[in-house]
């Protein structure tokens, strides 16, 4: 199972109504599986602030954490994806990781 199955199968949990995690590795000079950017649409975000919202999906995705390097995480309440849509655009890597020579 590839890491983003791994991500989506552990974020079903939140009985989202949409779902869509993106490999975004291939923006990134770290290497594959490293780099990922997440639309979580649930109601178990309702009167939660960024913060909160950021803190359940980190709970939620427990272990699976410590096997990436980073999340871009875009959540929404179904009221509020009903207005946005869309998640933004990632914007594009400018280096300056520890890993590059």
């Amino acid at each position: 199972m590839t890491m983003r199955e791994q991500i989506l199968a552990a974020l079903a949990a939140l009985q989202p109504d949409h779902l869509d995690v993106l490999d975004e590795s291939h923006m990134h000079s770290r290497g594959q599986q490293t780099h990922y950017k997440a639309a979580i649409v649930s109601a178990a975000f309702a009167g939660l602030n960024a913060v909160k919202r950021h803190q359940k999906v980190y709970a939620t995705l427990g272990e699976l954490m410590g096997q990436f390097h980073a999340l871009a995480l875009h959540t929404y309440t179904p009221e509020e994806w009903a207005e946005q849509g869309v998640a933004p655009a990632s914007p594009t890597c400018k280096g300056g990781s520890k890993h590059d020579h």
